[in-house]
């Protein structure tokens, strides 16, 4: 059964900081390209960052030197650091994780978490 769990989300004040974090099963994690999406209210999803297998990066524009995104293969996690929050990053937060394989796309999707920040 595959999950994808975040957690990590909270209220922060703006300039501040938070990690999420994503633990993954019943897939083989280390083979997936994972990334994080967030989806404003009234606003679509969009991507935030992602990492492939490798450990390749890439961000957002918008979130570019503010957050890092990282993955632990041995622990079947991914993280996403936040720092220098703003009002723009109020968000619910979801964990993706991707592979095409022999033309097929497997991808799965966490539940969210949602990020405040406000004063």
């Amino acid at each position: 059964q595959v999950q994808l769990v975040e957690s990590g989300g909270d209220l922060v004040q703006p300039g501040g900081s938070l990690r999420l974090s994503c633990a993954a099963s019943g897939f083989t994690f280390s083979r997936y390209y994972m990334s994080w999406y967030r989806q404003a209210p009234g606003k679509q999803r969009e991507l935030v960052a992602g990492i492939t297998s490798g450990g390749s990066t890439n961000y957002a524009n918008s979130v570019k030197g503010r957050f890092t995104i990282s993955r632990d293969n041995a622990k079947n996690a991914v993280y996403l650091q936040m720092n220098s929050l703003n009002a723009e990053d109020t968000a619910i937060y979801y964990c993706n994780g991707r592979l095409s394989f022999l033309s097929r796309e497997y991808s799965y999707w966490g539940q969210g978490t949602q990020v405040t920040v406000s004063s």
